[in-house]
């Protein structure tokens, strides 16, 4: 199950199995190989990704609300704009069909959210008691716009030999300021909740949400973002340690600034969890020119994030991600082994 979790094993098993046979073959801009959320070819982002969350309905949402968001947000933090959408269902036997139907109508009411349609698929059955429900696949594809445009002139404005042509991981530079949008951990705990019965004697809920359009408006109206990822599986800590890894740089982030919200946190210290390593599915981390960071920061709480923060920055004296504790130390943020709360997308 590590090896589907989001952590280190994971990505080993990505980089020395997956890349080893298909890697190094495309003449894509954004190839394989370079393990970015999404695909780059002839100026057109191609994502896929598989869904399998378990149980298919938790609080805030649904594996078909999941499906929908998931993808659209991976073309979207290349600062692309998705247009469509494919879907693969693979349902149980015995799946009750008015669940069958709560599904396509959620996933209808997400692409209407988001301004995408879903143009073509296809639909198996296995047997009963291998899936829990059912499981699906969705891709997409996108497009450049005059937004990502924008957004790159403001970047050349404060790097005279900026040469990018999107977002991606390994643009982040020292002195790059790291914002977040909002909370962390909501969504892991809410599918923990409905996977375990658990109630924390609160209500927790799922943050999944198509970001397309905030982050279109963001990188068009402000721009200076030079990374972005929406921190899924693994969480925080994971995706920090990709920037850092793909960027050569060190992160340092305050630990207090990171907003999580309190029942999300009292749960996860009864559980022994860590909120930096739970997944989400509704915030995206953006790496953003020190220039331009702050009236990011005032755009995103005007757009709703309201608990949006600048966590940290890059550095070039280190080489790993590190945070500052609340008592004033400083400890690694590791690449967590796997997601602690399994099948959650």
């Amino acid at each position: 199950m590590l090896h589907g979790a989001g952590g280190s094993v994971m990505h080993d098993l990505v980089k020395n199995y997956v890349v080893k046979y298909f890697g190094g073959h495309s003449h894509a801009e954004v190839p394989l190989e370079a393990l970015a959320d999404a695909a780059v070819i002839d100026d057109i982002v191609l994502k896929s990704d598989s869904h399998a969350v378990k149980p298919i309905f938790f609080p805030g949402g649904d594996i078909g609300r999941i499906a929908v968001s998931g993808t659209v947000n991976d073309i979207s933090v290349l600062g692309a704009e998705p247009i469509a959408l494919t879907c693969g269902f693979i349902l149980e036997e015995g799946l009750l069909m008015s669940d069958f139907e709560k599904i396509l109508e959620s996933m209808r009411q997400t692409c209407q959210e988001a301004a995408v349609s879903i143009v073509t698929g296809d639909t198996k059955v296995v047997e009963k008691g291998s899936l829990g429900g059912c499981v699906m696949n969705t891709s997409g594809i996108g497009r450049r716009t005059s937004a990502l445009e924008r957004n790159l002139e403001v970047i050349r404005h404060f790097r005279k030999d900026c040469d990018y042509r999107w977002v991606l991981d390994s643009n982040l530079k020292a002195g790059d300021k790291i914002i977040l949008s909002g909370t962390v951990g909501d969504h892991g705990l809410a599918v923990l909740s409905a996977q375990e019965g658990l109630r924390f004697g609160s209500n927790i809920k799922s943050d999944v949400r198509p970001l397309n359009h905030l982050i279109q408006k963001m990188i068009g109206e402000v721009g200076g973002v030079v990374a972005m990822k929406d921190p899924t599986r693994g969480g925080l800590a994971d995706a920090l340690n990709e920037f850092s890894e793909k960027s050569h740089v060190g992160l340092l982030i305050n630990e207090q600034r990171v907003p999580i919200h309190e029942d999300v946190r009292a749960a996860c210290e009864m559980l022994g969890l860590d909120p930096l390593e739970i997944g989400n599915e509704g915030k995206v981390i953006v790496g953003a020119v020190k220039g331009k960071a702050d009236q990011l920061l005032e755009f995103l709480r005007s757009e709703g994030c309201g608990d949006a923060q600048i966590i940290g920055e890059a550095r070039t004296d280190f080489s790993v991600v590190a945070a500052e504790t609340l008592v004033g130390g400083k400890r690694i943020v590791s690449r967590p082994v796997g997601d602690p709360v399994p099948r959650i997308c």
